[in-house]
C-alpha cells in the first residue's frame, strides 16, 4: 500500500508449526558494527548487498528510544555521541528521549517519508542521520558504503536488489519437516 519494489514469493516453502519469541535473539542488534553485521547475515548465507538492501525495510520503521539511546549518551570515553552522526540530528533525538526518560513510547519515525517505501533511509545515512548505530556504520565501512551511495543516487537500483534479496532471505532457514500452509494464516 506504500509502493515500493515487488518479486515473485517462491511457493512451496514449508513452514513450522510454531513461532517461538525465544528464536530472534539470533537477530543483529542495533549496536552492531559492519563486521558483525556481514558475519550474522553470512551464517545465513546472505551476503553484503543483501545486508544494506534488507537493511532499506527500516525505511518504515518506529523505533523506541531504548533501541538507539547507547550512541546519543556516553557513546565512549572519548565522545559522549557517536561522531558519525549528524549533530543537530543527535540533538533532535537527545531532547525526544531525554534522560530519565518517563515516556516508555517514546521514539523516532526512522525517516521522514516513514509511510512511503523509497530510498530516503539511505539518503539519510549518507547525511549522518541514520537512527541504529548499526544503520549509520554501513555508510562508515568501506565494504558497504558504496551500496548505500548507489541505492540513495538511484532508487530503482535499490528496488532491484531489494526485491532480489527478499527472495534470497526467503530461502533462509528451510523447514525439512514442516508443511506447506493452505492458508498462511493457520496450521493445516
Amino acid at each position: 500500500m506504500s509502493g515500493g519494489p515487488s518479486w515473485n514469493v517462491l511457493k512451496g516453502r514449508k513452514d513450522g508449526g510454531v513461532s517461538k519469541a525465544n528464536e530472534t535473539i539470533n537477530l543483529p542488534a542495533p549496536t552492531f558494527n559492519v563486521s558483525q553485521l556481514i558475519q550474522s547475515f553470512a551464517k545465513r548465507g546472505l551476503g553484503v548487498k543483501d545486508l544494506v538492501a534488507l537493511s532499506g525495510g527500516h525505511t518504515l520503521e518506529f523505533s523506541h528510544c531504548s533501541s538507539f539511546e547507547s550512541w546519543l549518551r556516553n557513546f565512549s570515553s572519548v565522545h559522549d555521541v557517536d561522531p558519525t552522526m549528524n549533530n543537530e540530528f543527535a540533538q533532535k533525538l537527545r531532547n525526544k528521549c531525554p534522560k530519565p526518560n518517563r515516556d516508555t513510547t517514546a521514539g523516532e519515525l526512522f525517516y521522514s517519508t516513514s509511510s512511503t517505501f523509497d530510498n530516503n533511509y539511505y539518503k539519510q545515512l549518507v547525511a549522518g542521520k541514520g537512527v541504529f548505530g548499526s544503520d549509520q556504520a554501513l555508510f562508515s565501512d568501506y565494504r558497504t558504503r558504496w551500496i548505500v551511495e548507489s541505492f540513495a543516487k538511484d532508487q530503482s537500483v535499490f528496488f532491484k536488489e531489494f526485491a532480489g534479496s527478499m527472495v534470497n532471505l526467503g530461502n533462509v532457514g528451510l523447514i525439512e519437516d514442516g508443511e506447506v500452509r493452505l492458508n498462511c494464516r493457520a496450521v493445516n
